[in-house]
């Protein structure tokens, strides 16, 4: 048992990391995005001063690279239909309106660097795909759709 300030640990980097962040936010898509976000681009370590204080630098990023590799998977393993009320949920939750947020995800493609380090290609190429489709589909209920335009993507995945 770790004894931190006025209180003792005994729970794993990850449990910690899953019950008092991960399972505040309500999306699959969420969790992936909040994971990626605290990724260091630079150097691929995952970084929450939180949660390496109480465990190790080392455990910390371990706990955080394991989940995002689990989330990531759990994402993947959703059909369209399910990503897309994960989707409609994360978008639901964002302080930009909808349809700007899908906008500029179109333009910019910040989505692109959300799977994990690890994510084989083959996976990436699903996600992508997938995302690439459901961001079409819901600019098509945004009423942004050129007529006669589908929900089909306009590029070719990972284009």
């Amino acid at each position: 048992m770790i004894k931190v300030g006025n209180f003792e640990q005994d729970r794993r980097p990850a449990e910690d990391l899953w019950r008092r962040t991960l399972s505040m936010i309500h999306s699959v898509f969420g969790r992936m995005e909040y994971l990626a976000r605290i990724r260091n681009p630079h150097s691929g370590r995952y970084e929450y001063y939180g949660l390496a204080a109480v465990f190790s630098e080392v455990e910390a990023d371990r706990a955080m690279r394991e989940s995002h590799v689990q989330v990531f998977q759990e994402w993947l393993a959703l059909d369209l239909e399910r990503q897309k009320a994960d989707l409609d949920l994360f978008l639901a939750e964002q302080p930009t309106d909808r349809r700007t947020m899908v906008e500029t995800w179109r333009r910019l493609a910040p989505y692109r660097g959300l799977p994990p380090i690890s994510a084989s290609p083959p996976e990436i190429q699903l996600y992508l795909g997938d995302l690439e489709l459901l961001l079409d589909v819901i600019r098509n209920e945004c009423g942004d759709a050129a007529p006669g335009q589908t929900g089909w993507p306009l590029r070719s995945p990972g284009q």
